[in-house]
């Protein structure tokens, strides 16, 4: 017995290296081992203590096994059923935790409506209130209150928490308004390649900040002396490097010009709240934002988060995957119109209610019905470009949508440099995609999915594109150490199971 548990553990030890993309000498080097020693973990032919098991988790972001606690969360999955009703999106994720990052320009209460509660928000809290912030939830845990303390403790910041979320780099406009040194922890999240943080410096450096970058931590010193005097053009028009400068901006006294920015669905949530908190902005929905800051705020403000449309069409893409019949409610319509489009051209067949507005007041939503459809291969790639385009975290979705559709399609995913590589997980469910380059996967369908046993992805959307193909497939699956999941969706399983699916929560060690 205690041999099969050492070739469980090595083979759970193995398939998560080969997800970092590392070698067992890069793993070896990372543990002050050798790399014949991490050849005899994986082949289950070395006994191997806890303490060896969390460091080797550590050095490979993945939670093989957590001590203190439960180990980490699988799911089996029973595939080849049909999904049916009605399910609601959540509220989203990404303007969620720019909100929470937002909160700290306030010295005022913040309440947030309908919070996501999902590991990423858990992360932010944990850091917020490891420097003095009090947040509680309230309303029978739906809602969430935040009051910020006079004075935050950056000393006493939870390093660990915050290296696991890539959103503490959105901790950089607000902070740099508080203080005129501070340090923060090196930003984590996705294992999604090389991602600089030089064109949130670009932007900040207009604002006095100057950042060093060592030993695992950025140095941050602020002339408060300086501000822009011309608009900041953004080099890349990301969602973060956008919501980096509106928040560094907001407080800013005088009007602030960004340009080449975002105008996607979390900077607008943004750019609403921060019109709750007084801030005047002009352009929201374009790519040049006017500011009219302000140097101090402390309002008590109550704001409504607006529906993930990375989300719905993750619902869309269960529905389609599964030749289901499935309504999903609260669709944020606006940012999901290129890729319904897209769908229709395939061939989807699917109907829509009138639009509503969120509880924000100010997004469209719509209540989607997808039907059972034959499609086809698209003329053209599949291919993310900045909203109003294809969105980023949505390109995943189509590979399994491509899957069950005739013919081959082409995915270029340009954005990130290796998340492609990830997509060829669902090959190992019976897909028949073949990697052109570390950005393009060209896929055949239609496929005949079969169930596997596997480790999870180490990025959120390849991992939910392989739970749904699970879905699809006659048997039964198993999908291990489902972390990266819960980062961004709440309750995901239970919500499925909800609608029809067969998808049981377990730990094994």
């Amino acid at each position: 017995m205690a041999d099969d548990y050492l070739v469980r553990i090595g083979k759970l030890i193995r398939d998560a290296r080969q997800h970092r993309g590392w070698t067992q000498s890069q793993l070896a080097e990372a543990l002050a081992t050798s790399q014949s020693a991490v050849n005899r973990i994986e082949r289950g032919n070395q006994n191997i203590s806890l303490e060896m098991i969390a460091r080797i988790g550590e050095a490979l972001d993945s939670e093989i096994v957590s001590l203190g606690y439960a180990g980490p969360m699988h799911l089996r999955v029973v595939g080849g059923r049909r999904l049916s009703g009605a399910i609601d999106v959540k509220t989203s994720k990404n303007a969620c935790v720019a909100l929470l990052c937002g909160s700290l320009l306030n010295k005022g209460r913040t309440v947030l409506r309908r919070v996501a509660r999902i590991e990423e928000v858990f992360r932010l809290l944990e850091v917020l209130n490891s420097i003095g912030v009090r947040t509680r939830w309230i309303n029978e845990g739906v809602d969430l209150e935040i009051v910020p303390p006079a004075e935050l403790d950056l000393e006493a910041i939870d390093a660990e928490a915050a290296r696991r979320t890539r959103s503490i780099i959105m901790f950089l406009g607000p902070l740099l308004h508080r203080m005129d040194t501070f340090r923060l922890p090196y930003a984590g999240g996705c294992d999604l390649g090389t991602r600089t943080i030089e064109p949130h410096m670009i932007a900040l450096r207009r604002f006095g900040l100057d950042i060093a970058a060592t030993e695992g931590l950025y140095h941050a010193q602020v002339d408060h002396s300086v501000s822009p005097d011309r608009p900041i053009v953004l080099t890349e028009r990301g969602d973060t490097v956008t919501e980096n400068a509106l928040l560094a901006a907001a407080r800013h006294d005088g009007a602030t010009v960004i340009r080449n920015a975002s105008s996607n669905y979390m900077v607008q949530d943004l750019c609403f709240f921060l019109e709750a908190l007084g801030v005047r902005i002009d352009g929201i929905g374009t790519t040049t934002l006017t500011v009219h800051g302000v140097p101090s705020i402390d309002v008590d403000v109550d704001y409504s988060p607006s529906e993930d449309p990375v989300e719905a069409m993750s619902l869309i893409a269960a529905a389609v995957v599964t030749e289901s019949q499935l309504t999903i409610r609260r669709v944020p319509i606006e940012f999901l119109e290129i890729e319904l489009a897209v769908l229709e051209e395939m061939g989807l067949d699917h109907d829509r209610s009138a639009e509503y507005c969120a509880d924000n007041a100010r997004t469209r939503l719509v209540d989607l019905t997808v039907r059972p459809s034959k499609l086809e291969a698209p003329i053209d790639k599949i291919h993310p470009m900045p909203f109003p385009g294809l969105n980023i975290d949505n390109v995943p979705f189509f590979a399994a949508i491509a899957a069950v559709a005739q013919g081959q399609t082409l995915i270029h995913d340009w954005v990130y440099d290796n998340r492609a590589i990830y997509l060829t997980d669902l090959n190992r469910l019976g897909g028949r995609l073949q990697l052109l380059d570390p950005h393009r996967v060209l896929v055949e369908g239609p496929t005949r999915w079969r169930a596997a046993e596997m480790m999870c992805p180490p990025a959120l959307r390849p991992a939910v594109v392989v739970l749904l193909a699970m879905m699809a497939a006659e048997g039964t699956s198993v999908l291990r150490n489902v972390y990266v999941i819960n980062r961004g969706y709440e309750d995901l399983a239970e919500r499925l199971n909800s609608v029809g699916a067969q998808i049981e929560i377990f730990r094994d060690i």
